[in-house]
């Protein structure tokens, strides 16, 4: 079944962010297969290790999948398809689906329409903001994750390479103690908000909205003018924030993972 996006949003504006998500995501390591692009970086961000459905192509899906298979196995990552409302073919979740590959992650595309909306939300006392390079920046949200080496490694490269440049930012306590993180990445009028971490000790003081806002209203005055971001369904807290701010689910996606006899 082809998922549905929010009727309030201009289909239009939805495929620019679509887009904006995946050129914000681009590993060095891609390649397309009859109009599937295959990225597999090997970081922890599944939009980076994924084969994105862009255009039909002339080629069966059952082909298709064959290819990716061999590809994945090759660089030693399971074979992930992520499914959107714009992927093809139209039916290609339904096909999936009958070939045995479970659904997992579901996450929403949460949009803000227009960041004029934003206000600074107050710091905690002792706390500052500051901006962070891409390196120190891959090397802290790994941290606060509990992240693999690899991965952060993996995570600095694309963001060192990106196409879509980045701005990381992390809020420190008065012991100069880095406790939250997050960044943007803006193309034209588009931002999107990437990364948001919470150290887990710090959770619930109103760091994370503090940070979005400014991260937010530092894009405005870059010449942003609506903004973008993706959350995993579940998390109540993080939708809770984003939701005062103003942003609302505008469409969802999800993964299907290969079979077993595909990995």
């Amino acid at each position: 079944m082809r998922k549905a996006v929010n009727p309030a949003f201009d289909p239009d504006l939805l495929s620019r962010i679509e887009d904006a998500g995946l050129n914000a995501s681009a590993p060095t390591q891609q390649r397309w297969v009859d109009g599937w692009l295959l990225r597999f970086s090997p970081g922890k961000a599944k939009r980076a290790r994924c084969v994105n459905a862009v255009a039909p192509g002339r080629l069966s899906v059952s082909q298709k999948l064959a290819t990716c298979a061999e590809v994945y196995a090759e660089v030693q990552l399971p074979l992930l398809v992520r499914i959107t409302p714009f992927s093809k073919p139209d039916d290609l979740d339904g096909q999936l689906a009958t070939l045995g590959m479970p659904r997992i992650d579901d996450t929403r595309v949460m949009v803000c329409q227009s960041l004029d909306r934003i206000t600074a939300s107050p710091l905690l006392a002792g706390h500052r903001i500051e901006r962070l390079a891409h390196e120190p920046f891959a090397q802290l949200v790994g941290h606060l994750r509990g992240s693999p080496l690899a991965h952060r490694q993996a995570h600095a490269q694309r963001l060192a390479l990106s196409p879509v440049p980045f701005q990381g930012f992390v809020v420190k306590g008065d012991d100069g103690v880095a406790v939250a993180c997050g960044q943007i990445a803006r193309e034209s009028e588009l931002v999107g908000v990437y990364d948001v971490f919470t150290a887990s000790d710090q959770r619930g003081l109103g760091l994370a909205r503090a940070l979005c806002a400014q991260m937010l209203l530092f894009a405005r005055e870059q010449g942003a003018r609506a903004g973008y971001l993706q959350v995993d369904r579940d998390n109540a807290a993080a939708r809770h924030v984003y939701h005062g701010m103003g942003f609302v689910d505008a469409y969802a996606y999800h993964y299907r993972g290969a079979p077993t006899p595909l990995l």
